[in-house]
C-alpha cells in the first residue's frame, strides 16, 4: 500500500482533492492523540480560572493539612494533565500550501492575466503563472494550445485527459492518435491546425469542470481565440458544443451543422462532432464523425 511519503506533490494534491470531493474532513494523524485527556485538562483549567486566587490558596492549605497523600496524588494527576495539555499539537499547514481564492476574485484575476497577453506565447506564460484555479493544484501539467495559428483552423476539446496531463500537450495518447487519423483523412495534420481544450488542467478523476471552474478558465480560452483568429472551429464533444452554441442537448443533436459564433468579439463558423473518446467507446459512431469531417472539408475547399 502506498503511503503519503511515496507520492509526489501533484499526486498528493490530486489525492487530497479526491478526499475533499468524497466528503472526507478528518485524516488520521501520525501519532495518537488522547482527545479525552486534552478535554479534561482544558475543563480543569477553565474551572481553576473561575476560583479566586485567595480561595485556591485556602483550599490548597486545607488539602495539605487534612490529606497529604491525597494532595500528592492530585499533584501527580495535575502534572500528568499539564504534560498532556502542553504536548505539541499537530503541525499547522505549511504557508506554501495552495490557498483557495474566491471565485469572483479568481475570474477577475484570470481576465486581467489573459487580456495582458499580446501573443499566444505570452498567454501561455500567463496561464502557467496563474494560480487562481484549484484544478491546477491537482494537475501535473498546464496543457496549452499547440499547432499553427496561421491555418485558420482551431480544434477544441473539453479538457485534458491523463495522457495529455502526463505529456503536457493536447490530444496525446490513443485518443490523440485517433484524432490524427481523423484529420489526416481530410488532408490535415495536427501541426497544421491549432489544437486546444476549454480547460487547461485535467480535473481529478476526469470529472467535468464545475461552472465556477469554467468561468475562471473562460478568459484564457477567449483570449486564445482572439489571438489565433481562427476562421473555422471544430468542436469535439458535448461540452464544447453547448458552450459555443449556447444551447443544451447532446453531441448527437448538435453535430454536423455550421453555426456562426462570436467569442471575445471574434466572429467565426463552428461545427461540432464526436470526441475521439466517444468514438473509441462506440466505434459505430465513426460513420457520423466521418460525415462531419466531410462537411468540414467541403467548407475548407470552398473558402
Amino acid at each position: 500500500m502506498d503511503t503519503a511519503k511515496d507520492l509526489d506533490a501533484p499526486e498528493l494534491a490530486a489525492l487530497l482533492h479526491f478526499y475533499a470531493d468524497a466528503g472526507v474532513e478528518w485524516l488520521a494523524e501520525d501519532d495518537p492523540v488522547d482527545r479525552f485527556a486534552q478535554f479534561a485538562a482544558q475543563k480543569a483549567a477553565k474551572a481553576g480560572a473561575r476560583i479566586p486566587a485567595s480561595a485556591r490558596g485556602n483550599l490548597a492549605q486545607n488539602d495539605t493539612a487534612t490529606n497529604t497523600g491525597g494532595a500528592a496524588a492530585q499533584s501527580r494527576t495535575g502534572a500528568a494533565s499539564a504534560a498532556r495539555a502542553s504536548a505539541p499539537s499537530p503541525a499547522a499547514p505549511s504557508s506554501s500550501a495552495p490557498v483557495s481564492i474566491p471565485d469572483g476574485e479568481a475570474v477577475a484575476a484570470a481576465r486581467f492575466a489573459a487580456e495582458s497577453a499580446r501573443s499566444l506565447p505570452e498567454l501561455k506564460t500567463a496561464l502557467e503563472a496563474f494560480s487562481g484555479c484549484n484544478l491546477k493544484n491537482g494537475a501535473r501539467s498546464t496543457v496549452f494550445a499547440s499547432g499553427d495559428p496561421a491555418s485558420g483552423i482551431m480544434v477544441i476539446g473539453p479538457m485534458p485527459n491523463a495522457d495529455d496531463d502526463r505529456d503536457g500537450i493536447p490530444f496525446s495518447g490513443r485518443q490523440g492518435q485517433l484524432l490524427d487519423r481523423m484529420l489526416g483523412a481530410i488532408g490535415l495534420a495536427r501541426e497544421a491546425v491549432v489544437l486546444t481544450n476549454m480547460i487547461p488542467w485535467r480535473p481529478p478523476g476526469n470529472r467535468m469542470p464545475s461552472p465556477a471552474e469554467m468561468e475562471i478558465c473562460r478568459p484564457f480560452l477567449e483570449r486564445q481565440i482572439a489571438l489565433a483568429e481562427p476562421k473555422t472551429l471544430l468542436l469535439l464533444g458535448t461540452f464544447p458544443a453547448r458552450f459555443f452554441f449556447g444551447v443544451n442537448g447532446t453531441i448527437h443533436s448538435l453535430r454536423g451543422e455550421w453555426r456562426d459564433v462570436t467569442i471575445a468579439g471574434w466572429n467565426t463558423a463552428a461545427i461540432a462532432t464526436l470526441h475521439p473518446q466517444e468514438l473509441t467507446a462506440a466505434p459505430a459512431n465513426k460513420a457520423l464523425a466521418w460525415q462531419d469531417l466531410l462537411t468540414l472539408k467541403s467548407r475548407l475547399t470552398s473558402h
